[in-house]
């Protein structure tokens, strides 16, 4: 590979983390709460990334930099929070179909705000998505989940959004000033953020008097899966993000390849039902991110 095209690596990468994330965090929510699985999940990173922030190589940078990361943690968060209730709700099979629309809505964010132009082979890749969501919600239909009236439908696309927000205004933060970026330095994000994701769900889970309570012994043992798949994953994705020429249409939509391995474990694993029409959904969701990735060339 080019060594120009190294991102493109670390892309790769970090997709196949984030679907073992998945699949970890759909078994961490079985008879837990949310609440408590994401503060459980928040304090495990927290803890992981803790050696990271006190490395004297990774500066703290003051409010001119905490600022930035405070709004990506809220950011993330809320992606988070709606996405886990999704998962908790709704087949895996059908979550990872969703959530691999994100890249559409990254490029059609930075059509509005950064007024790129999309070519012809993006085009194809937007109209393939959306083609994909119908398809999507003829097979929700099968397991009795209605697209426009299932809540859960509306946070799984609600999380796609928030998460989209988050690419754009990541390649924000990691390009250079000359860029037009923040140019921040991306151990200093992913630790600090880690941070304040912990304080925000602890204080959460304080006012919302949830118990901190899990049905088993083994869900810390997921939840603990979680931190570590997703951790590695974002280290993957922030050096991809942080090298030159890294394009976050192209990486957002690598990442989306995580919903092979969700959807193959929730086939082979979770035994989900109606999986000939979703596998038909899944190749409409891959073309269109094939049609993504050539556009961006």
């Amino acid at each position: 590979m080019d060594r120009g095209m190294v991102w493109l690596l670390f892309a790769f990468l970090s997709a196949a983390l984030l679907g073992f994330y998945d699949v970890f965090k759909k078994k961490a929510l079985q008879g837990n709460a949310v609440v408590s699985v994401l503060f459980m999940n928040t304090l495990f990173s927290s803890l992981l990334f803790l050696p990271v922030a006190l490395h004297p190589d990774v500066p703290f940078g003051g409010w001119e930099v905490q600022k930035y990361i405070l709004l990506k943690s809220v950011i993330v968060l809320s992606s988070w929070l709606c996405g886990y209730y999704g998962m908790k709700n709704l087949p895996l099979t059908l979550v990872g179909p969703i959530n691999a629309t994100r890249p559409v809505m990254v490029l059609l964010g930075a059509l509005l705000l950064f007024g790129e132009r999309l070519n012809l082979y993006q085009w194809v890749g937007v109209l393939l998505a959306i083609l994909s969501f119908y398809m999507l919600s003829r097979s929700g239909k099968k397991e009795g989940i209605d697209f426009r009236h299932n809540r859960w439908i509306l946070l799984t696309v609600l999380a796609a959004l928030f998460g989209a927000i988050s690419g754009l205004y990541d390649k924000f933060l990691m390009a250079a000033p000359e860029a037009g970026g923040v140019g921040l330095n991306r151990l200093t994000v992913q630790s600090y953020f880690t941070f304040y994701q912990c304080a925000i769900m602890g204080t959460m889970l304080y006012l919302t008097s949830s118990p901190l309570s899990f049905a088993s012994s083994k869900s810390l043992f997921w939840i603990a899966g979680i931190s570590v798949f997703l951790s590695a994953a974002d280290l993957a994705y922030f050096y991809a993000l942080s090298l030159p020429g890294a394009l976050i249409s192209v990486v957002s939509m690598v990442r989306r390849g995580s919903v092979l391995v969700s959807f193959s474990v929730g086939a082979l694993v979770f035994r989900e039902k109606n999986l000939r029409s979703k596998v038909i959904d899944l190749m409409l969701v891959l073309l269109g991110m094939i049609f993504l990735y050539l556009g961006a060339q």
